[in-house]
């Protein structure tokens, strides 16, 4: 069965389900990172408005997401630096696609919308092999710095690549 894939801009009638799937795809990504209690915590709705805010910010960033046959199952975004270290590169601040949808090129899909073939860099939790095979795929490597983020009231170890 053949299925009608598109990645788009965000839009603001988004927000919603965009929570939904942001929830969705947290559980199965920092499951192994974070306790359970941290998970519950998760809300959709306020995932929702994290991506109205999102919706609004400048030219300069761009969040996409990706649909199948209608349904949003994934999302990119990227912008401006956050790191004062690497000011002038453009960061990768996520790409999430349900786990049933792994494997597809789906991923990549959402990757290429987002970000350019040239400098970029982007944080990932430490323990997430997967995720480092994919950026390594796309020509990135570990530059050696690590930090500890706050999430959901815990901690996740990450690591930054960089291209």
């Amino acid at each position: 069965m053949s299925h009608t894939v598109v990645v788009r801009p965000v839009r603001d009638v988004d927000s919603e389900e965009l929570g939904r799937v942001q929830a969705a795809c947290w559980h199965e990504t920092y499951d192994h990172l974070v306790s359970e209690a941290a998970l519950t915590r998760l809300s959709p709705k306020r995932m929702a408005e994290l991506w109205i805010h999102y919706a609004g910010l400048g030219p300069e960033y761009s969040h996409v997401a990706l649909l199948v046959d209608g349904e949003i199952v994934g999302f990119a975004g990227a912008g401006p630096s956050r790191d004062p270290e690497l000011p002038d590169t453009r960061e990768l601040y996520f790409v999430y696609l349900r786990h049933e949808f792994h494997g597809q090129g789906l991923g990549q899909r959402l990757f290429d919308a987002v970000i350019d073939p040239g400098p970029a860099f982007l944080w990932v939790a430490k323990d997430y092999p997967t995720a480092h095979h994919f950026y390594e795929r796309n020509g990135f490597r570990l530059d050696g710095a690590e930090h500890i983020e706050p999430f959901l009231g815990e901690q996740i170890h990450e690591v930054r690549f960089v291209r």
